[in-house]
Parts: structure tokens; C-alpha cells; sequence
């Protein structure tokens, strides 16, 4: 074998039968292969429906026997600091070494896709590995597959069975049949899918702006409780889409005020603005290209003001801080990042 490990990283929403037949190449190549889970941590939405520990028991279970040979992590996303997923990726990989025994003179490699784009971009990042380039079996994508999973047709399970391992199909068919999470997702979807066709038939595919409020009082910060798709049920921060007559900053005091009833005056928040930034990753947004202009109100004391769900938010609250910093997988779209880029990590 030409390594003592691999690495390889991917989302596997699902593990599907490209992945698998990475997999085992890896296997062929190195003694063991570390497995990093994109995505951990996510909430369960059509993207990623399928958290960090039940994609490692898909990818166990495909693996059979050669599951002992495996060294299963799960990787955070960090949308908005390219380095800091790098170094998650590299104290991941020396965890797993550690924790594995292995010695510092143990050979390790990178495997992975190498294709055009920004999906295969993250490979140039670890020049200190060997990259070993190999291609997918040809099998539906990841995101197809899922797009048949949550459409209820009876031909669309038989798309998926064709192009997962048996063994992750069974779980998928539980998901499917068994998990309350299934019919949430599958609206979800189908919400999705009616909005994008909606904005089918424009000239040009459009980009919405957004503006966002993180208002952060004696330590807490001012959450709310989606009461529709998409992400309903999920913690937000307050916000929403700019009018045509308003500037961003005014879209966020209206959507905060709307949303919370917040009794702060409109001059006191244009005054507490601590800072404000813009966050555009392409995919931010389930329902298209949505730009978000976020805005920090900061209040260092006093008592926490009271506030009211309306609008758009089934419930309000004032969220610790420390508390807020582990919510991570109940909070909607990038706003966990938004909020951990003003307020820091805990």
C-alpha cells in the first residue's frame, strides 16, 4: 500500500455509490482512511438532511468489514473563513492520528476529485498531503438523488436504490417511512421547488437582497422562531427583504420592529450600530442568490428590553450568549455564521 492513511472529505448527502467506489480505492491504496463529514452540526434541511452520525453509519455500513479501517470525524462548515475550515480539516486529520496511534513517520494523502470548479477547490489547500485524483463512477449526484428522495414519486425510490449502497438505501427507506423529519423536508422541498419556478420565466436569474439585524443586549442576543417554510421551526435572526423605496439598513430596523416589537426607537438603533457586513456565499439560500446585509446593534447593560413575536416569527426571546453559540443545528440557513462572525466564537 502506497499509505498509511487517507483523507478524504465530502458532504455523502447520501453516501452514494460514487462515494462508495471512492471509498474503496482509498482502501485499496491505504492501511486506514479517515472519513471527515462535511456539514456538521447543520440543521436538517433538503440540503442536508442527514446529520454527521448517520452519514457515518451509511458509510460504515457500505464499507462491510473494512469499517475497522476507518477513522470517522465531523467537519464544521465555516462559510466565511476559507481558513479556519483548513485548519479544522488539518486538527481533525492529527486528532485522528493521535487518537489512532499512529507514528510521526506514518505516510498521508489526500484523496479526492479533482474537477474543474469550486467544488474541487478545497484539494489545492493541503499541499503537505499527496493528492490522489480520482474520478466518480457515474451515478447520479448527490443533489439528484436527493431531489428524488424527498419527490414522493414511486419511480424516484427506484432512482435512488440504483444509485446508493444497499445498505444506505435500507436507511434511506426507514428515513423515508419512519422519521418525522421526512414530511417536514419533503414541504420544504416542495415550497422550494414552487418558489424557483415562480422566478422561472424572468430574463435572467435574479438575486434578492436581505438585510438582518443581530442585536446583541447584556449579553444576549435577540432570536426568532420561523413560523413557514423555508426553515420553519428554525431560531433566526431578524430580518428579511429589502423594499424597493428603503436603503438596507432601513430594511433591517423595519423587519426587527416587525418581527419583534422591539421597543427601541429608530434613532437609538442607528446609533448602537457596531458594525455591519455583507455575506453573499452562492448558497446561502435554498430559494436562489441572496445577498444579506447584516447589521450588529450593540447594547453593553442595562435591562433586557421586552419583546413580541409578530409577523413572520411564531416566538421571540432574548438567547445567552454562551447558549446562543450552541444552537448551531436549530438555526436557519448562515445565520449561526453571521452571528459567530460578530460575536465570536464560545
Amino acid at each position: 500500500m502506497r499509505f498509511d492513511y487517507l483523507v478524504l472529505i465530502g458532504r455523502f448527502q447520501p453516501f452514494h455509490n460514487g462515494h462508495h467506489a471512492v471509498l474503496r480505492h482509498a482502501l485499496r491504496l491505504a492501511e486506514k482512511v479517515i472519513v471527515l463529514t462535511g456539514s456538521a452540526g447543520q440543521p436538517r434541511t433538503v440540503r442536508n438532511p442527514f446529520n454527521a452520525g448517520e452519514r457515518a453509519v451509511m458509510i460504515r455500513a457500505a464499507a462491510g468489514e473494512d469499517a475497522r479501517r476507518l477513522l470517522i470525524k465531523p467537519l464544521r462548515d465555516h462559510l466565511y473563513s476559507e481558513t479556519l475550515w483548513v485548519g479544522d480539516v488539518q486538527r481533525l486529520v492529527a486528532e485522528a492520528l493521535a487518537e489512532d496511534g499512529a507514528p510521526e513517520t506514518a505516510t498521508v494523502g489526500l484523496i479526492g476529485r479533482n474537477k474543474d470548479g469550486e467544488t474541487s477547490a478545497y484539494l489545492a489547500a493541503f499541499p503537505q498531503w499527496e493528492l490522489v485524483d480520482v474520478q466518480h463512477t457515474d451515478v447520479l449526484s448527490a443533489t439528484e438523488l436527493r431531489a428524488w428522495l424527498f419527490s414522493g414519486e414511486d419511480g424516484g425510490l427506484l432512482m435512488v436504490k440504483a444509485n446508493v449502497p444497499e445498505p444506505v438505501f435500507g436507511m434511506l427507506e426507514a428515513f423515508r417511512t419512519s422519521s418525522p423529519a421526512y414530511g417536514q423536508l419533503a414541504r420544504e422541498d416542495a415550497f422550494v421547488r414552487t418558489y424557483r419556478q415562480a422566478w422561472a420565466v424572468a430574463p435572467y436569474s435574479p438575486t434578492f437582497v436581505t438585510a438582518d439585524a443581530v442585536v446583541v443586549h447584556s449579553g444576549h442576543v435577540l432570536l426568532v422562531r420561523r413560523r413557514a417554510e423555508p426553515g420553519r421551526g428554525l431560531w433566526a435572526l431578524p430580518g428579511g427583504f429589502v423594499n424597493q423605496n428603503e436603503t438596507v439598513l432601513e430594511a433591517a430596523i423595519r423587519e426587527l420592529h416587525e418581527e419583534t416589537r422591539l421597543k427601541i426607537p429608530r434613532a437609538v438603533l442607528r446609533g448602537s450600530i457596531k458594525a455591519r457586513q455583507v455575506f453573499d456565499h452562492p448558497g446561502r439560500s435554498a430559494r436562489g442568490r441572496t445577498i444579506t446585509h447584516a447589521f450588529h446593534f450593540d447594547f453593553p447593560s442595562g435591562e433586557l428590553p421586552r419583546v413580541r413575536a409578530a409577523d413572520d416569527a411564531d416566538q421571540v426571546r432574548w438567547v445567552p450568549i454562551s447558549e446562543a453559540m450552541l444552537m448551531e443545528e436549530q438555526v436557519f440557513e448562515d445565520h449561526f455564521h453571521i452571528l459567530e462572525h460578530f460575536v465570536g466564537a464560545a
